[in-house]
Parts: C-alpha cells; sequence; structure tokens
C-alpha cells in the first residue's frame, strides 16, 4: 500500500482538483445511473462525512462487513469497479440541479481541507471508524472511480 495514491498527498489533490475542473455541462456519465449533478452532491456529502462535518448512520451491513470490504478495495492500486452501490445516505434524488461552478467549488474546498485534518481516524461512511491512511487511500479511489464515470 506505500505507494499508493492518497487524498492527503498534495500533487494527488492537484490531479483530482484538475479534473474536477474539467467537468462541464457537456459531461455525461460512461456507467452507472448518477448524471453529474447527483454525483456532486453525491461527493460534497461524502467528504462532508469524512471531514465530520456531517454524521451519517452507518449501516447494519456496514457494521457487519465493512471493514472486510475495505480491506478489499485498498489493497491496491486498482480503480473501483463500477456501479459499486451506495449508502442511502449519499443518494442523491433526481430533479437537484444546481449551478456547477458553485457545486464543484464546494467539492474543491472540502478536498483541499483534508491536509488541515491531525485526526488518526475517521468516520467513514459504510466503513464506520478507520485509520488516517486507509481514509487517506479510500479517498482518492472514491473520487478518482466517479471521474473515471464522467471520463472513461
Amino acid at each position: 500500500m506505500a505507494n499508493m495514491k492518497t487524498i492527503f498527498d498534495e500533487t494527488t489533490r492537484d490531479e483530482l482538483i484538475r479534473r474536477i475542473n474539467m467537468l462541464n455541462v457537456n459531461t455525461k456519465a460512461q456507467w452507472g445511473k448518477m448524471n453529474l449533478n447527483q454525483m456532486l452532491k453525491h461527493f460534497i456529502f461524502w467528504d462532508e462525512s469524512v471531514l465530520g462535518k456531517r454524521k451519517l448512520k452507518q449501516p447494519l451491513i456496514g457494521k457487519l462487513f465493512g471493514k472486510f470490504f475495505l480491506r478489499k478495495l485498498i489493497k491496491d492500486d486498482t480503480p473501483l469497479p463500477h456501479s459499486l452501490p451506495s449508502v442511502d445516505e449519499l443518494k442523491v434524488e433526481e430533479g437537484i440541479n444546481s449551478d456547477l461552478s458553485v457545486e464543484k467549488k464546494k467539492w474543491i474546498s472540502l478536498i483541499k481541507e483534508y491536509p488541515k485534518l491531525s485526526n488518526h481516524t475517521y468516520e467513514l461512511p459504510f466503513f464506520g471508524e478507520v485509520k488516517k491512511e486507509h481514509a487517506g487511500y479510500l479517498a482518492y479511489k472514491h473520487t478518482d472511480h466517479h471521474l473515471r464515470q464522467f471520463y472513461g
């Protein structure tokens, strides 16, 4: 895991921010059910949760199997598989239509907050409490996953 990308690395964050800035009103999903607007909101909610700004309940299945799935997802730098399920509280309903530039700025500002945190553990929506190192890997892989969803 030592060579895996993490959201706590400045170069990695800059790469993600560059990719987020490429999103525009014509960007369409390559797979999955989310449109661009839903994905942006999904991410704002997810990052707010990881950063401790939004409290989400861990589903029972996450309590039972979250650590197992986390180890499987972050064992190497393989991108996350397409169409992974999301916790209900991170699913964004159709019809939410917001200003794309405002939502991108919100998301980017949340990504920039990661290095300011001094926590040793983080509460992830499905996985529960995890070490900082694991949260960093998963935050990168999750962000990369959805950016790939919209850029292939």
